[in-house]
This record gives structure tokens, C-alpha cells and sequence, in this order.
């Protein structure tokens, strides 16, 4: 049996996030953190990304990645303080492959705009279990008619729900 532990991706808008999908990333970071999962994000320091890394960090024993797309270079206005690894790809937007890649599950906080519906894409393509949390009824029925291992959730208890489900299968 691996002892490594889960690394649960959590992917959403960065600047432009709404206060709920901020408040719900900050609840689910802590979440993750609290079953002793590994948060990933993208490691900027806005929005979900920054939200989610806040919440884990709070937690002893946590472990917050961030996969970023600058070339890092001691710039640590760059990414999030809350960040345990970060790594820097020099990639831009293509490190969002590397992100649904490096994950075991990736959860989808609030919606966001292309950047993050192309995470969600990849997660789907790349037979990631995908939760998508809080996010508009339109986006819920287009990723979920994509097929693939796509669930939903309103809240952050049913989202860490839905994830310990899941990887108790893998």
C-alpha cells in the first residue's frame, strides 16, 4: 500500500473571484489539510488560489504546492505566502496541465474564466475525478455532459465528502 499521501487540486479564478468562491477556498483548504491531503493549487496570491492555500495552512502537519507559471527567480510577489513548495514552470497558462496532472482529484471552487474551465477540461481528458463546488448551473451541465467522473457540490462538507469517496476507490 503507497504511503504517499492524496494531493487534491483546487483550481478557480484568481483576481476576479467572487467573495464566495474566496470564503468556500479558504473552508476547503482546511479541509483538505485537516484529512491530511496535499492542497494544490496555482499558487498566485489572489483568489481561490490564494484562499484555498490560506484555510490548509492554518492546519499543523499541512502541505501547500504551488504549480506557478513564472520562472520564480526570488520574485515571491509572484505567489502566495502560504505556500510550502512552489514550483515554478516558466510555462504561463500551459502549466495548467501540470496542475490536473500532478492531482489525484481536482476540484473546480466557484467557477472562474478560461483559464480555470481549461483545468476542468484537462481534469476530464486526463481521467482526473473532477468536483465541481459552487460553480453555475451552466458550467455543472456542460462539464458534467463530458462524461468522465464529474460530480457536484453546494457545500465544502459534501465537496470533502465527494473527494474521500473517491479516493477510497483509487
Amino acid at each position: 500500500m503507497s504511503r504517499r499521501r492524496p494531493v487534491v487540486g483546487v483550481m478557480g479564478s484568481g483576481e476576479g473571484a467572487s467573495a464566495q468562491a474566496v470564503a468556500l477556498a479558504e473552508q476547503l483548504g482546511e479541509c483538505i489539510s485537516a484529512r491530511g491531503w496535499v492542497l494544490l493549487t496555482g499558487g498566485r496570491p489572489s483568489g481561490v488560489m490564494a484562499a484555498a492555500s490560506r484555510g490548509a495552512a492554518r492546519v499543523e502537519g499541512h502541505l501547500v504546492v504551488g504549480v506557478l507559471p513564472n520562472e520564480g527567480y526570488g520574485d515571491d510577489r509572484q505567489n502566495t505566502a502560504d505556500l510550502d513548495l512552489a514550483l515554478f514552470t516558466g510555462m504561463g497558462k500551459a502549466r495548467n496541465v501540470i496542475n490536473v496532472l500532478s492531482a489525484d482529484m481536482v476540484v473546480v471552487c466557484g467557477g472562474g474564466g478560461p483559464g480555470t474551465a481549461s483545468e476542468a477540461a484537462h481534469a476530464i481528458n486526463g481521467g482526473r475525478p473532477l468536483v465541481l463546488l459552487a460553480v453555475p448551473p451552466l458550467w455543472r451541465d456542460f462539464f458534467c455532459s463530458l462524461g468522465g467522473a464529474v460530480e457536484s457540490a453546494s457545500d465544502v462538507q459534501e465537496c470533502c465528502r465527494l473527494i474521500e469517496g473517491r479516493l477510497a476507490e483509487a
